[in-house]
């Protein structure tokens, strides 16, 4: 989420943890303990990744945008190898395969649309009333959808709605912002929760389908992250970085 234009939930998938992800949210108060515990474990994770790299990244971006952007790109093509193989579809089943493939261009299709709406599509006045505090909730599910479904960037979609300047300085001022971030904080939760239980319903009931709109979402966050092409001496260090992030996550979720 600190890399804009790359998405959360694509990389919830290549590292293998985003199916349980999912489950958690869905089982929380149906197997409080595991789900809890799990749920709490990544929010530690991100919260002191965040405090760790928030800096780092914004710095590595910075001073060398291609390289970074280009180990990215390796590291989200490193786990599409993973996905092909959870759709289970198998390479005789004609049928099979051209249903998968119409759900991953829709996948894609969804990610590319999007991309493509302006910046600030709405304009709204960062002062608390009603007409912002709609537009609030309406952030916090756009938000949710984002970090849930894979390859939808969060800043992009705040960028869209004409929310990511209010956003920002409420988070360099959180005391002076707190109930912007309080009510933005349980618009969030609220959206993760409505759109997690019919998203684990699809994985369950139309696994291939799912994981084929999924292999689209991820295909699309690969175009809309793409920097465009380095030249001089950076072509050789972002070749280096593309192998080191797809050979790295290859190697992951090998292991899984």
């Amino acid at each position: 989420m600190l890399v804009p234009g790359v998405s959360g939930g694509t990389m919830a998938i290549i590292l293998g943890i985003y199916d349980e992800l999912i489950h958690s949210v869905n089982n929380i108060f149906k197997d409080f303990k595991k789900s809890f515990l799990f749920l709490f474990k990544f929010c530690v994770g991100a919260g002191i990744g965040f405090l760790l790299f928030a800096r780092l990244i914004s710095a590595a971006l910075e001073k060398y945008e291609l390289p970074v952007m280009y180990l990215f790109i390796g590291a989200i093509l490193g786990g599409i190898p993973l996905l092909l193989k959870q759709t289970g579809i198998k390479k005789n089943d004609g049928k099979q395969i051209t249903f998968g493939v119409i759900a991953g261009l829709l996948g894609l299709g969804l990610v590319l649309a999007l991309e493509q709406l302006p910046e600030s599509s709405f304009k709204f006045a960062a002062s608390i009333t009603p007409k912002f505090l709609i537009m609030q909730i309406i952030t916090g599910f756009v938000i949710a959808i984002a970090l849930v479904l894979p390859g939808i960037s969060t800043s992009h979609m705040l960028l869209v709605l004409g929310m990511y300047p209010a956003f920002l300085l409420a988070l360099e001022h959180p005391f002076d912002h707190i109930l912007f971030l309080a009510f933005l904080a349980v618009s969030v939760v609220i959206g993760v929760f409505v759109i997690t239980k019919p998203l684990e319903m699809a994985m369950k009931k139309y696994p291939q389908l799912t994981y084929c709109a999924i292999i689209g979402f991820v295909a699309g966050s690969v175009i809309t992250v793409f920097p465009g092409f380095p030249t001089g001496i950076e072509i050789l260090v972002c070749v280096i970085t593309l192998a080191v992030g797809c050979f790295t996550i290859n190697r992951i979720t090998s292991m899984e």
